[in-house]
Formats: structure tokens, C-alpha cells, sequence
């Protein structure tokens, strides 16, 4: 039971590969096989070195000669074919459903993954044009009022990663800088104190997030009290507007008891006059 438990748990954690998003997964797969076995990282990079051979038997008895592949026979043999269908198993279940029948066809974890990178990981011109879409989206990097630190800041660092893997590095200021105008308004006085600190241009985007982390909390309590008074503001607004709307009516019923007319309210001018009772013809 322990070890199912430990192989589902390994299964789970098994990084599945996502349409434009290659070179971060083989990064992955990579790490992740070669902790669960280095063995299995070898024989991708390096291949199987068993290599099954065919062996034709001859006829006997009227039967033809057949033809089979030979089995590994020495333990070494055994440990290579081994890690060979674990890791090609491992490389399968990474892919997309969609295309499990097309590389299902490659018999070996090495010639399985050279077809998935030749597939997934684009030619020099696709590269470019991610790496110009890339560019688009950090330059263009913002953050909705509602979402939270870690989210904006998981998104900027997943963004730098894809573009660093396709070589552009970009400067410890301009990330700084890029993550603190992202931040909602409610950071406007953190921002402006941080951004003038002396080791603002050499401090990491690392440890400028973990310092607007430690005020968080606060920052957060400040701007829902904010919204509270707002809401206040409004409901007040709109409390003193309906209180003026009746005492106007109440003056106006006073005024026409007043001048013997019945307590009628005045219609709106678009509104056509109310036909005398007198005048109304009845069969």
C-alpha cells in the first residue's frame, strides 16, 4: 500500500508538456527523471545499449524458418531494456492526450524524445516569433485591482524564465521596476519609497518581493477599510437624497391641503392631462 501510495504521488508530480511551453518542460522532464532514477536521463541521452537482435529460426518438419528479436539474457541487458520502457512510458504519459497514438509508434525512450522536441520545439523561426510574442507580453505586463502578490509575481517570474531560456536576460532594475508598476494602486506609497532606496538598482526581484510581502497584510487591511469609507460615503449620499425627496413630498401634500386640493403628486410634463370626470360619455 506504502508503495502505491509513493508511485501515485511520483505520477502526480510528473510534468506534463504544454503547447508552447517546451523548453520549460524539458527542463522539467529532465530533473524529474533524473531524480527518480538517473538511469533514466541515460538512457534518453545516451540510448539503450542493448540492442535486440533478430534471430531466424530454421524449418523443421514442413514448417518455415521465423524470425524473432532476441531478449536481454545478462542482468546487465535486463536493468537496460528496463529503464528504457520506464522512461519511454514516463516520456508518453507527459503528452498531451491528443498525441498519444502519434508517438506511442517510437519503440525507444531515445528516439521518442528526439521526435517530441523535433515536434514541440520548433525550428529557428518559430523561436523568434515566440520570443517577439514573449517581448510583447512583458512589456505590456500589468496586474488586475483584485489579484494577489503572489500572483502577479508568479506570473512576472514564469514570463522571465521563457524568456530567458530563449536567451534574453533582462537587467535586475528594469524586472524591479516592471514588478512595481504592475502593483494595484493600494502599494502607490510603497512603491514610491522603494523605488528610491540606494540598492534599489542591484536588489534582486527575489528580495524586493519578499519585503512587499512582510507589509501585505497590512496593506491590504489598509485598502479595505479605504473601500469601506467609500461605501459609507455613497450609502450616506444616497440616504440624504431619498430623506430630500420625502420631505419634499411631505411639503407639497401640506401645502395642497392647505389650498383644498386633494393630496394628488405632480405628473411629469410629458404625461397628457386627466380627463374631467363630467366630461367622460358613458353608453
Amino acid at each position: 500500500m506504502e508503495l502505491e501510495n509513493t508511485q501515485n504521488n511520483a505520477l502526480a508530480k510528473l510534468p506534463m508538456l504544454k503547447l508552447g511551453e517546451y523548453e520549460m518542460w524539458e527542463i522539467r522532464i529532465k530533473q524529474y527523471l533524473q531524480i527518480q532514477d538517473y538511469a533514466l536521463w541515460e538512457v534518453i541521452e545516451n540510448g539503450n545499449s542493448w540492442v535486440p537482435i533478430p534471430v531466424t529460426t530454421p524449418p523443421e518438419g514442413g514448417v518455415s524458418s521465423t524470425t524473432k528479436l532476441s531478449s536481454p539474457a545478462t542482468i546487465e541487458e535486463k536493468i537496460c531494456k528496463k529503464n528504457d520502457v520506464k522512461a519511454r512510458s514516463l516520456l508518453l504519459m507527459a503528452l498531451p492526450n491528443e498525441h498519444q497514438l502519434t508517438f506511442d509508434q517510437y519503440v525507444d525512450a531515445q528516439s521518442m524524445f528526439a521526435a517530441i522536441k523535433a515536434r514541440f520545439g520548433g525550428n529557428e523561426a518559430t523561436k523568434k516569433t515566440q520570443k517577439a510574442l514573449l517581448k510583447q507580453q512583458y512589456e505590456n505586463f500589468s496586474a488586475s485591482i483584485s489579484e494577489s502578490l503572489d500572483s502577479i509575481f508568479n506570473r512576472l517570474q514564469k514570463l522571465i524564465s521563457r524568456l530567458a531560456i530563449l536567451g534574453v536576460v533582462t537587467p535586475p532594475e528594469d524586472l524591479n521596476v516592471k514588478f512595481l508598476r504592475s502593483l494595484p494602486s493600494e502599494w502607490d506609497t510603497h512603491v514610491v519609497v522603494w523605488m528610491n532606496k540606494h540598492d534599489f538598482d542591484t536588489m534582486g526581484l527575489d528580495d524586493l518581493y519578499n519585503n512587499f510581502k512582510i507589509v501585505e497584510q497590512k496593506v491590504m487591511k489598509s485598502a479595505g477599510a479605504s473601500n469601506g469609507d467609500k461605501n459609507l460615503a455613497f450609502v450616506t449620499t444616497s440616504g440624504s437624497s431619498s430623506t430630500n425627496n420625502i420631505n419634499t413630498r411631505r411639503t407639497y401634500q401640506k401645502n395642497n391641503y392647505k389650498m383644498g386640493h386633494s393630496p394628488t403628486y405632480p405628473r411629469p410634463k410629458s404625461c397628457p392631462p386627466q380627463t374631467p370626470l363630467q366630461n367622460i360619455i358613458t353608453p
